[in-house]
């Protein structure tokens, strides 16, 4: 079970990584960088969405959902894939 639970787990990580890069830079709508985020994001909310609810944004404007779970599938991974 483990070999199937750690690449997913990495993969998902990517995929948080590769939404918050994306979200530093301004996008236009309708170009590729824009899908390609709004891509990451319809992969990813799932598991975010449920976090921002109950995590206040630090100082009224930084979420850190999305470090507090990445932070999560971290620990998780190590736990079964060590």
């Amino acid at each position: 079970m483990a070999d199937v639970l750690c690449p997913l787990i990495t993969l998902f990580l990517v995929l948080l990584l590769a939404r918050v890069v994306l979200s530093w830079f301004p996008m236009q709508p309708g170009t590729f960088i824009a899908q390609l985020y709004d891509g990451l994001r319809l992969l990813t909310d799932w598991a975010v969405l449920p976090l921002r609810s109950i995590i206040p944004p630090v100082g009224g404007m930084i979420d850190i959902s999305v470090m507090v779970l990445s932070f999560a599938l971290i620990i998780l991974r190590d736990a079964i894939c060590n």
